[in-house]
This record gives structure tokens, C-alpha cells and sequence, in this order.
């Protein structure tokens, strides 16, 4: 018996489940292993697709509902400011007066005092206008992949310098054949992750499976199976509002099911030889 397909409804129930939990449980540690599991999303993509849906990424989100809720506290009632700190998940009142703060400018104490109470600061930014395809649904096969791995900002990690190695790797292994692929697998969500903490793999598919391990340069496969496959034009700094197309709404209105597999991307042309906003990129969303 086949799964029933995805639709919007199913996806915006599980996007509500995950709401109703996050404010029933806002004096407790949230845990996102729990609030995907709830959702039944792969841990791969559960931040991504709720953070799409949810229109800011999910920390953001769980803050906002606490300090929200601890607003409302601070008009309609006079529980002591310590006492809304616990209750909305802060273990001090000065931790809850930082990041009121940051949403109000001023301290819960003074907001509950003034009669000309400010709007919250928003942080959400609106998708921007991008040249995006439709994807086209395809059976990949198995590729197998010399890569670097890079730790950090992934808006600082010098791919250039990466790849210029990963092609001196295949000349001197003698390992040049038609059909190489310039691929980066993405394995943290940056709105999730510290910008410390954020991992990828800088790779070159070679196809013939020649490849061995030299120093720091490994050599691994990427999932075969179904992907959907878009085509990005535009400059690199655009992608991210790209995968929150995707996934915010092309997913929720395709019926699709993504599968426990990260997604990776593939870089056509080369952005010394064109300009940025030619740029061509294939997003790969693993599917099941």
C-alpha cells in the first residue's frame, strides 16, 4: 500500500502540531529532535521546511513566542516579571530582559509601566524576487565524490581555493574524464547551527569510480535515487532564498515526501566566466 501523498493541509497540521507544542511547552528546554519527530519531517530538513512555512527561521520563532507571551504577561496581569522569566522558559529575569530587549527596546519592568508600549521589532525578511525553475523529478544514480570538508561561515569558506585543489587531486592522479561535476553538500542549516559549527563537503563527482583517498582529500558517494532537481540563475547570495522557495512552496503543493538524505548542489558554469547574475545552479532535494 502506497503513502498517502503530502498536501498543503497535511503539511501546515504538522507545521500546527509543532506550534502547539512550542507554546504549551515554553518553561521547558525545547528539544528540535522532539519537535521533529512530531512533525514527522526528516531531521535533515525538519528546520528548513518548518522554518520556510513558519516565515523566520525556528529559534527565532520560539523566542518571539516567548517573549510575546511574556509581553502579554506584563499588560494584562501583575505576575512578578521573575515569575514570567520561568514561565516562558528563562531562568533569570535579567536573561528574559536581554532579549526583550532586543524585540522592544526596552526592559519588561519599563513596558509594563508605559501606556505608549512600542511594536516588536520583525526580523522576518520576504522571500525576493528569484529565477527559479520548476524542477524536474529524476532517478539520479550513484555518485561517488572526491571532496574537502570545510567547517564554518559557509559565506566565508573559499570554495575557489577548494576546488582549484580538488582539480589538482584529479591531474595528479590522472583521474580527468568527461562528465566531472563541481558539487557542494551542505550538511547544517545555518539558521539552526552557530556559524562556527556549520559543516560541507566541497566535491568533484568522478565518474568511473577511480578515486582514492590523498591527505585531507576524501573520497565517499552521494546517494543515488529520486531528486527533484531545480535550476537556480542568479548570484550565489540569492540560493538560500531559493531553498526557502522550495521548500516553503513548491513542497507543500507537490505531494512530495522528502527523504532522510542532505541536499546537495551543482555548480554549471563558472563565475569568473560569466556574470553573477548568469550563474546557473541545480538545487538536488532528495525525495522518497
Amino acid at each position: 500500500m502506497k503513502n498517502k501523498p503530502a498536501t498543503t493541509n497535511d503539511y501546515q497540521q504538522r507545521i500546527n502540531r509543532v506550534v502547539e507544542y512550542i507554546r504549551m511547552h515554553l518553561d521547558e528546554d525545547i528539544d528540535l529532535r522532539v519537535l521533529a519527530e512530531l512533525a514527522g519531517f526528516s531531521p535533515y530538513h525538519f528546520h528548513r521546511i518548518v522554518s520556510a512555512l513558519l516565515g523566520e527561521p525556528l529559534g527565532e520563532f520560539i523566542v518571539r513566542t516567548r517573549i510575546e507571551t511574556a509581553a502579554r504577561l506584563l499588560r494584562y496581569t501583575d505576575v512578578p516579571v521573575a515569575e514570567i522569566a520561568y514561565r516562558v522558559g528563562y531562568d533569570t529575569p535579567s536573561s528574559l530582559s536581554k532579549a526583550f530587549r532586543r524585540f522592544f527596546g526596552i526592559s519588561p519592568k519599563a513596558y509594563r509601566i508605559t501606556k505608549n508600549r512600542p511594536m516588536m521589532n520583525s526580523n522576518i525578511q520576504s522571500n525576493a524576487e528569484i529565477r527559479l525553475s520548476k524542477p524536474r523529478i529524476s532517478e539520479i544514480p550513484v555518485k561517488t565524490v572526491a571532496y574537502i570538508r570545510a567547517q564554518g561561515n559557509y559565506s566565508q569558506v573559499d570554495y575557489g581555493s577548494y576546488f582549484t585543489r580538488l582539480w589538482g587531486y584529479v591531474r595528479e592522479h590522472k583521474l580527468f574524464t568527461a562528465g566531472i561535476e563541481n558539487l557542494v553538500i551542505y550538511h547544517n542549516d545555518p539558521d539552526i547551527s552557530q556559524a562556527g559549527d556549520l559543516r560541507c563537503d566541497v566535491c568533484l563527482a568522478l565518474p568511473g569510480g577511480r578515486a582514492v583517498a590523498d591527505g585531507d582529500i576524501g573520497v565517499k558517494e552521494i546517494a543515488g535515487g529520486k531528486y527533484a532537481v531545480f535550476l537556480y540563475m542568479g548570484p550565489y547570495t540569492g540560493i538560500g532564498t531559493a531553498y526557502k522557495k522550495i521548500c516553503g512552496e513548491w513542497l507543500p503543493e507537490s505531494g512530495c515526501t522528502l527523504r532522510d538524505s542532505p541536499c546537495f548542489e551543482k555548480y554549471v558554469n563558472h563565475p569568473d566566466r560569466v556574470p553573477a547574475e548568469k550563474l546557473k545552479t541545480e538545487i538536488y532535494i532528495p525525495l522518497m
